[in-house]
């Protein structure tokens, strides 16, 4: 980020503390709220896998849930976005995804959590959206904040987990995998980097909550850092 745009960022920041301000994490006792963001490449399903089974051995209930979907309507949603042969328009994109996370507010999380010893983890959630559509698509990040300021969008997760990849290793591993590409995934590097930088704005929006994990480690090291993060936040809850 060049020094014009980060003045321009933390001028931004300054101008919408109160924005900011309302996103809130659910409160209860005994559940936890999470959610696993990265670029096309950056691990997500190896660590949902590994995060769900760490904490099942804590004897707590895991849900998982993905962005868009979760829900019937969520599910057709998804299809109908990352299918389309049409190039949507970045704020039909937003209020999309945005009417999906609604839904799966509404009909799963808020429901889930009250239930005792529950942890819902979200691959991707209202970062997703600001870095996608706020950044890559240039909508901006105040209208992204401003589409989620009610409830239940203003919910956001207890912990983030942001995984780190640079664009080379995001390139490479999508060769690997040799995955047909959905209507993101099939997007050139110039969309990629933009991803980059919007992440690195979203880690100072809500410092609290995201957390920055090298994602071009071993994936055992990446698990341990996870863990490291995960035990901490039990532990608190604990004390």
């Amino acid at each position: 980020m060049s020094h014009s745009s980060n003045d321009n960022f933390e001028q931004f920041l300054s101008d919408n503390q109160k924005l900011l301000s309302v996103f809130k994490s659910p409160v209860f006792a005994s559940s936890y709220f999470l959610s696993i963001e990265g670029i096309e490449g950056s691990g997500k399903s190896t660590q949902l896998a590994f995060i769900k089974q760490f904490l099942e051995q804590r004897n707590l209930r895991v849900l998982i849930l993905r962005e868009p979907g979760g829900t019937t309507f969520g599910e057709r949603l998804r299809q109908a976005v990352l299918q389309t042969q049409s190039v949507l328009h970045p704020l039909a994109e937003a209020h999309l995804f945005a009417a999906s996370r609604a839904q799966l507010l509404h009909e799963v999380i808020i429901a889930e959590l009250s239930i005792p010893n529950t942890v819902i983890i979200c691959d991707r959630y209202i970062d997703s959206s600001l870095v996608y559509q706020g950044k890559a698509r240039g909508l901006g990040y105040q209208t992204i904040l401003q589409i989620h300021q009610n409830f239940p969008l203003n919910l956001v997760p207890h912990l983030t987990f942001l995984l780190e990849i640079g664009l080379e290793t995001s390139r490479q591993r999508q060769i690997k995998r040799n995955n047909p590409k959905d209507y993101f995934e099939s997007q050139g590097d110039h969309f990629y980097k933009k991803l980059i930088d919007g992440y690195a704005d979203v880690k100072k929006m809500f410092p609290g909550r995201v957390l920055a994990i090298n994602g071009e480690q071993e994936t055992e090291q990446v698990s341990q850092d996870i863990t490291a993060a995960l035990e901490q936040l039990l532990d608190n809850n604990h004390d």
